[in-house]
């Protein structure tokens, strides 16, 4: 292991399919907080340098940290056998106590939208697109020199499948692939994403910059296979939260239908039943585009 500057605390080490998880601390200048996050190493990779492995984000959604995913979604054990590292960070900064912060479960605090927010006081540290596209990684890659930075994935469940969208968009080639769970995919004319929006972003027109539905008519970069799951029974799709179907709607306007598949599945919610279900298919869907399936 490499010893730059940054440094990481780590508060647990566990055995788990072969390989470990840590849950770790660190410092953010990005978000001013004292951030947590847990890193899956599949077996053999944690304390050596080469051969390095790939790394699949996963960003979990509102109320969610990085425990979530780590602890309920299952994808540990199909990391580990394809040899793939699994990064959970968390979902908003922690370490301020901004009026209403604190008050509702959908902005606030575990609500951040990986998005960089431009309305004070949010501003002045809700910078989660920051933190997970250039903070985060360019430390984890540095101190755990074992992570591959040149093979590099996304996935996320709802608002963190909002995240994996967007972020793949606006970052053209910085990931491999991207997928999503019930992802809330046209924030700007769904109720979640209008109080997002307005809270965190000072004018309507930024609204269409961190909108899934409305990047995938602009976006120029590579060709893409994009992977959805949702749960027929996932009473935000009901309720009109998600807007798969604008999505879709949109990658046919612009010709880019056969990049994307949404496959409903019979029965499931919105929970991490229904991730853990499906685990195995996105974590195979990356490992197809990180040179390892």
């Amino acid at each position: 292991m490499a010893t730059p500057a940054f440094q990481f605390t780590t508060k647990a080490n566990i055995s788990t399919f072969g390989g470990t998880l840590l849950k770790l601390t660190h410092e953010s200048a990005v978000l001013e907080s004292t951030m947590a996050l847990n890193v899956f190493f599949p077996p053999g990779a944690l304390g050596r340098s080469t051969p390095k492995v790939p790394v699949l984000w996963y960003l979990a959604g509102l109320t969610c940290s990085g425990d979530n995913g780590s602890e309920k979604g299952f994808f540990n054990y199909w990391a580990a056998k394809y040899g793939i590292a699994v990064v959970y960070p968390d979902t908003s900064s922690r370490g301020s106590s901004h009026p209403g912060e604190h008050d509702a479960y959908d902005f606030g605090s575990a609500a951040g939208f990986y998005l960089d927010a431009t309305k004070e006081p949010w501003a002045q540290n809700y910078q989660m697109e920051t933190y997970i596209t250039d903070e985060l990684p360019a430390a984890l890659y540095s101190y755990f020199v074992v992570l591959d930075s040149s093979r590099v994935s996304l996935m996320g469940h709802s608002m963190g499948g909002h995240g994996a969208l967007t972020l793949f968009f606006k970052h053209p080639g910085k990931f491999k692939s991207t997928s999503a769970f019930a992802p809330i995919a046209n924030p700007s004319k769904c109720p979640w994403g209008e109080k997002a929006f307005s809270g965190y972003l000072e004018s309507k027109e930024e609204w269409t910059k961190h909108d899934a539905t409305e990047l995938i008519k602009t976006y120029k970069g590579p060709d893409f296979d994009i992977l959805i799951s949702c749960g027929i029974a996932d009473e935000f799709l009901k309720g009109g939260q998600l807007l798969i179907d604008n999505f879709v709607a949109a990658a046919k306007e612009v010709g880019r239908e056969s990049q994307v598949t949404v496959k409903y599945a019979p029965n499931c919610d919105h929970s991490y039943y229904f991730i853990s279900s499906f685990a195995q298919e996105h974590v195979e869907h990356a490992a197809k585009h990180l040179g390892v399936l």
